[in-house]
């Protein structure tokens, strides 16, 4: 008896730990919303060069900014 509640709790562990990992699964991929204001001719620019690389607008901006961020890390 005292082996099955010991299972018991420990599924009970596994379970908050399943979770915990999901909820931080969930964290990692959220993305947050920033309004942006860009000129028409830059807007154009980006989405002509989205279309190329077969991305949304959106997808160009993200890679853009991230390529940025990388290669500033790189730098320092």
């Amino acid at each position: 008896m005292d082996l099955d509640v010991r299972e018991a709790a420990l599924r009970e562990r596994l379970e908050r730990i399943e979770a915990m990992e999901r909820e931080l699964r969930a964290k990692e991929t959220a993305k947050k919303q920033v309004p942006l204001r860009l000129s028409a001719t830059l807007w154009s620019e980006i989405a002509a060069w989205a279309e190329e690389d077969f991305r949304s607008i959106n997808g160009q901006i993200e890679y853009i900014l991230t390529e940025a961020v990388r290669r500033r890390k790189k730098e320092k």
